[in-house]
């Protein structure tokens, strides 16, 4: 069944307004919801970057949404305290929670002091991680000695259904060895070509009828040259290829690095615009690759007007049945 979610940017808002904003959502249509987990904001202009795990709990508890988190286990967090948290939210929340592993941003993940490793190298981490957090999952007794380290490790509260663990990609070479081993599928807008060839790979890569979620970046507002500015002002650092923007540590490298970006540039990787029915016409492509969840980020500050417009004008259409089978 097809899910429109509504997707917490805690590097954007505190996390105070952001339940304030994920009950709205659910209010206007929104059926699931979906969490950043950063350390640090994208830029100094969002200056926000609440703990998504405590705010999860809160969110979960205040509305009857589903929700998915996108989390790098292997640096700055354990893979077994990952396990036991994952854990603890299903078993409150039974089958109300999913969670999405990736290999993460430096700008994340490189606050420990470690060594940030190369991609292939992150790779592998990230399965021993997911490896570790299954059987842990699984009720084993887990000792480990690799690129991360598990000493005698037991997980007493399991749920009795254990969430669905996706796997997070960008790009297609990404998404086909995530198909390997993960439940499902977890990537970004981006031009309908490169998506379909994420979405290719992923099923050549074994996951074919496994579920598939994407999450929307888009800028809606009042105005045509409102949704733009915003955008531009919010996220221009954030439009640069993957291999780029997992290596930069600061903040202000993503501020350096956006100012080299104008409006047509964001215009590539942002849904920009004030009309609903463009934004239906996006979301229905979206739908029509297979994707069975979306989860939309209205990357400017407006949020109420995108929360309210969205649930009048675009939510009633697109979850009717017979309209997102078209």
């Amino acid at each position: 069944m097809l899910k429109i979610g509504y997707h917490a940017s805690h590097e954007q808002f505190k996390p105070s307004t952001l339940l304030e904003y994920i009950q709205l959502a659910q209010q206007a249509g929104f059926t699931a919801g979906s969490s950043s987990d950063h350390f640090h904001p994208w830029s100094n202009r969002q200056g926000e970057s609440g703990f998504a795990w405590s705010w999860l709990g809160a969110a979960l508890q205040a509305t009857p949404l589903s929700f998915g988190v996108v989390n790098a286990p292997g640096q700055r967090y354990h893979p077994a305290i990952i396990a036991q948290a994952a854990a603890t939210l299903a078993e409150m929340f039974p089958e109300r929670f999913w969670v999405a592993m990736g290999t993460g941003q430096a700008l994340n993940e490189a606050i420990t002091g470690d060594k940030w490793p190369a991609k292939a190298d992150r790779n592998a981490r990230l399965k021993e991680c997911v490896d570790i957090i299954r059987a842990l999952w699984d009720g084993e007794t887990v000792t480990h000695k690799g690129l991360v380290t598990v000493e005698e490790a037991t997980i007493y509260t399991r749920p009795a259904i254990k969430p669905l663990l996706f796997g997070a990609a960008v790009t297609s070479k990404t998404a086909e060895w995530v198909g390997s081993w993960a439940d499902g599928l977890l990537t970004i807008s981006q031009p309908l070509d490169q998506l379909r060839e994420v979405v290719e790979a992923f099923r050549r890569g074994g996951g074919a009828g496994k579920p598939m979620h994407l999450k929307v970046q888009l800028s809606y507002a009042d105005t045509l040259e409102n949704a733009r500015a915003g955008a531009y002002d919010q996220w221009r650092g954030n439009i640069f290829p993957n291999g780029m923007l997992t290596d930069l540590r600061r903040p202000e490298q993503f501020d350096m690095a956006g100012e080299l970006v104008n409006l047509a540039e964001v215009d590539k990787m942002v849904n920009v615009s004030a009309d609903t029915s463009q934004h239906m016409a996006w979301l229905q492509g979206y739908i029509d690759l297979g994707f069975e969840q979306l989860f939309l980020h209205n990357v400017n500050l407006e949020h109420e007007r995108f929360i309210n417009d969205f649930g009048h004008y675009v939510l009633p259409d697109l979850l009717r049945p017979s309209y997102a089978s078209l």
